[in-house]
Parts: C-alpha cells; sequence; structure tokens
C-alpha cells in the first residue's frame, strides 16, 4: 500500500495496474480537506509509475462511489477558505487525476452525486453498477458544482445534460446513465471492479506509448491541457533524432555541431 498522506485514500499497485480506494464509508465516501490533498499524491504516485498502465479509481463499500465534499468540512469555511483552499485544491486534485498519462477507470460502485461525478468525470471511462444513481444536486443547497462540475463535465457529458442536472437537479439511474453517455458500461451490484478490471486488462494489452499519446491527444482536444501533450509528443520526437545525438556529441566533445 502506497503513502498517500491520508489512510482514507488507499493506493496500491499489483503489476501494471494502480487502484485508488476512497475508503470513508461511514460518509459515503465524501471528501474532506486532507483527502483532497491525498488524492493529488495518488495522482502523482501513480504519475510516476513507469510500469503501471492503467488504474481504477473506486469507493469503499456499495452506498456510494463518492458522495463529493463533505458538507461539514466546506460549510464552516470562510468564502476566502472556501474560493483559494478548497476549491483550488479540488481543482489540483481532479486535474492530476484527468491528466494521468495512464487511462483512468471509475468502478461506480453507488450512488454518484455532486462531487462524486465530478471526480468520476475525470475517468476516461466510468462503469456504473446497476443501482448507482448519478446527478449533480449541488444547486439545491445554493451552491455550485464547484470541481470542475460546469467545465470539465461539460466536456464529458454534453452543456445539456449537465442542465438537467446542475438546474433541474435531475437524476438518473445507471441505465438511463448509459443511454445519456453518463457512463459507458454497466455491471451487476458488487462486479464492478470485475468489470472494471477486464477493461484495464484490454487497455493494458495495447501499445503503452500509443495509448498514452493517444489519451493526451483526446484531452488536447476536449481542451483538458493543450501545452503539455504537444511539448511531449514533439520532445519524444526530438529525442529519438540524429540531431540529438550530433548535439549531445558536440557538448561532450566541446565542438561545433554538424546538423
Amino acid at each position: 500500500m502506497a503513502d498517500t498522506g491520508d489512510s482514507r485514500i488507499r493506493l496500491s499497485f499489483e503489476g501494471p495496474l494502480a487502484t485508488i480506494v476512497i475508503a470513508r464509508q461511514d460518509k459515503l465516501n465524501a471528501l474532506d480537506y486532507r483527502m483532497v490533498l491525498a488524492l493529488e499524491q495518488a495522482a502523482r504516485l501513480v504519475e510516476e509509475q513507469t510500469a503501471v498502465r492503467a488504474a481504477i479509481i473506486t469507493g469503499e463499500g456499495e452506498k456510494s462511489f463518492c458522495a463529493g465534499g463533505d458538507i461539514e468540512a466546506w460549510s464552516a469555511l470562510s468564502p476566502g477558505e472556501f474560493g483559494l483552499a478548497w476549491v483550488r485544491h479540488g481543482h489540483r486534485a481532479f486535474d492530476a487525476l484527468a491528466r494521468l498519462r495512464q487511462p483512468l477507470i471509475a468502478v461506480l460502485n453507488g450512488h454518484t452525486l455532486g462531487g462524486g461525478l465530478e471526480l468520476a468525470a475525470t475517468a476516461d471511462f466510468r462503469i456504473a453498477e446497476q443501482h448507482v444513481k448519478i446527478g449533480s444536486p449541488e444547486t439545491g443547497l445554493g451552491i455550485i458544482p464547484g470541481w470542475s462540475g460546469t467545465q470539465r463535465s461539460v466536456n464529458r457529458f454534453g452543456p445539456q445534460l449537465v442542465r438537467r442536472m446542475a438546474l433541474l437537479g435531475e437524476l438518473f439511474t445507471a441505465e438511463e446513465g448509459l443511454g445519456l453517455g453518463l457512463v459507458d458500461a454497466l455491471a451487476p451490484r458488487g462486479r464492478g471492479m470485475a468489470a472494471a478490471t477486464e477493461m484495464a486488462q484490454r487497455i493494458m494489452h495495447r501499445g503503452p506509448l500509443a495509448t498514452q499519446s493517444a489519451k493526451m491527444l483526446i484531452n488536447a482536444a476536449e481542451g483538458e491541457e493543450v501545452h503539455r501533450p504537444l511539448e511531449a509528443l514533439a520532445g519524444g520526437l526530438a529525442s529519438s533524432s540524429e540531431e540529438l545525438k550530433e548535439g549531445l556529441a558536440a557538448f561532450r566533445q566541446k565542438r561545433p555541431p554538424e546538423f
């Protein structure tokens, strides 16, 4: 078990597969500030493992994948603390997950609401167990979907569907979510992890460099990130060129390069 800084965010590695579990069942896997920081650390640890080719994120138990931000944690914050710490660090953690070079699969093993849906939106694929309900109820509490629920979620699911969840408070079943594009596959109760592992195996049988490059380009097309994919791909191309070999040789030999 890798150290994420908080035992409620569990990160484990099994060969080329990483698994992140949100383990706060008594609070429906709601996130407090320390857990948000631990999620960012978990993403960094996965990113650093060159042998890891796919990752899964899920919640403990079967009642909730993630209930979003812990209301008791954020409702006591001042406006400045809420915006500059809670929202800002939530974005950093979720961005780190969304921008993993490895494909990420979210197993929605329980209800996926508010920040939980925003967390699920960071994944490349979502597998929902059939008892799950999905939605963005924040405006019913007088708050907005603050962890990119009006931004990344629109890119992932489309603006009209996000309007129905955020402005009307509509909740969808897992089966409805499949038809609407909120999720990519269904699984029976308790079988989500098995389905995700099978999907991960399909990913890991494909070329790792090509898969990671394709993911970066898809992210760029969505506006998830643009500069890093371009620089990474161009840097990879340049690093394999004869020009680099000559440039390094000239540097070591203290002579002008002959390009």
